[in-house]
């Protein structure tokens, strides 16, 4: 890399702040091609999310196992709701237990 002189200095930040724009802008437009839709999802986007089968979704929905809106014959799922349902089924670990056992006899009468 060459020396730059003290005249030189301004067009060389110049340059480098046009650069660093078009990094910005090509991280922005990564970003923004990766984000998950927002809102409700389609049938085909909550199986997709979820990771489950189309048919298993109409069967949790049949069974009312699942959070879901229905307008005439569409289904709309809530990406908030089906990840609260998704938390809802959480296992508690060995430790929690173990944790919450021990709080439990230590505060019995």
């Amino acid at each position: 890399m060459e020396s730059l002189t003290f005249d030189q200095l301004p067009q060389a930040v110049g340059e480098l702040l046009e650069k660093v724009s078009k990094i910005e802008d090509i991280l922005n437009q990564d970003h923004a091609e990766n984000k998950e839709p927002e809102g409700l999802f389609s049938i085909t986007q909550a199986a997709k999310f979820l990771n489950l089968s189309i048919s298993t979704i109409y069967g949790k929905v049949c069974r009312r196992e699942i959070p879901v809106s229905k307008q005439g014959k569409r289904l709309y799922f809530n990406k908030t709701e089906l990840l609260e349902w998704v938390k809802s089924g959480r296992k508690r670990t060995l430790v929690e237990l173990a944790t919450s056992t021990t709080f439990i006899r230590t505060h019995r009468h």
